[in-house]
């Protein structure tokens, strides 16, 4: 058993993006070594596979001598036509087994298309259920919003009508609304350099809610489905990549001039903003995304893991506001 010949290139690039070397050797070779995207939607769709590490390993091909003709006795010939014979009468069966796969797929076909259109009823039901819902909980959201207002002035009118009812059965006049006092004579404690409508949330639920509008946005912008779900993709690697291996300094180092990753992250805005709401900066003049080891929050990657797998899952994600 030997290690197979694989692309020097795209390993050489596979690596660059922080694929350990056996799981880059691994893509390559059971991709047919015919592109970083092949291999990289390779590694996606068997991540879970218990050697995904582990060096592949193939028969060493044994060359068999047999350029001498007069090796081969008549027993050979005719085990060799007897295989031939076989060969030919496997073909057959076979070729009559494919026509009835056929026949059959075409008879199913009808009902298979017949499924695959409910489906798509079903789902655009569920749709149009869920932003049906969304516009009446706003209705009835800004009703309850004008009905506290309404109750909030009439009982102010009414304080305001006993207070003056007490004055007038006193014999005393009204007073005149108190002057505002203006902010900068106000003392430095009083003051208040943040309104109301900025006052944060726990860091937790901020950072999740920044992450997931990233994603949200990524999606709204680009419309090419395709590409945005291979955005996702490659997210969660890089993802993955430094929960499972924090440690690594290769994994939690990203050139951003290397081609694969302009072609499925770098080229959209989003993307680099994804990476650096986990914790990555720029490095080196803006060479290189990295997340320095004393950065490495655990919590802020399982909520990116979290969000990025809703986003690639969910045919949802992103089609309605918050």
């Amino acid at each position: 058993m030997a290690v197979p010949e694989v692309n020097k290139r795209l390993l050489d690039e596979l690596e660059e993006m922080g694929f350990p070397l056996a799981q880059a050797t691994r893509a390559l070779h059971y991709s047919g070594n015919c592109s970083v995207d092949a291999a990289v939607n390779w590694v996606f769709d068997h991540q879970n596979d218990p050697d995904i590490d582990q060096m592949p390993l193939v028969p060493v091909n044994i060359d068999i001598d047999t350029s001498d003709p007069s090796n081969i006795t008549e027993e050979v010939r005719l085990k060799a036509q007897e295989l031939r014979d076989r060969t030919r009468r496997k073909n057959e069966r076979d070729e009559k087994k494919l026509e009835k796969e056929k026949a059959l797929e075409r008879e199913g076909e009808k009902a298979h298309i017949g499924r695959i259109r409910a489906g798509k009823e079903v789902l655009e039901a569920k749709r149009i259920q869920e932003e049906n819902e969304r516009k009446r909980f706003m209705v009835l959201r800004k009703a309850e919003k004008e009905q506290e207002k309404r109750e909030r002035d009439k009982i102010r009118q009414k304080l305001q009508q006993d207070k003056a009812e007490r004055r007038r059965g006193l014999g005393l006049p009204l007073d005149d609304p108190p002057p505002v006092k203006n902010a900068s004579s106000l003392p430095q404690e009083e003051k208040n350099p943040f309104p109301v409508k900025y006052v944060t949330l726990p860091v937790g639920a901020t950072k999740t809610e920044l992450l997931r509008d990233c994603l949200r946005s990524l999606k709204v912008n680009h419309k090419d489905e395709t590409k945005v779900r291979r955005a996702f993709q490659t997210l969660l690697i890089y993802i993955r990549n430094v929960a499972k291996n924090p440690d690594e300094e290769k994994f939690r180092k990203i050139r951003l001039s290397n081609p694969a990753f302009q072609d499925r992250v770098g080229n959209m805005k989003e993307g680099t903003e994804f990476l650096e709401l986990c914790g990555f900066e720029r490095d080196e003049g803006d060479k290189f995304l990295f997340l320095p080891g004393n950065k490495v929050d655990a919590e802020v990657l399982k909520s990116a893991g979290t969000v990025l797998n809703s986003a690639i899952t969910n045919p949802f994600f992103g089609l309605l506001s918050r």
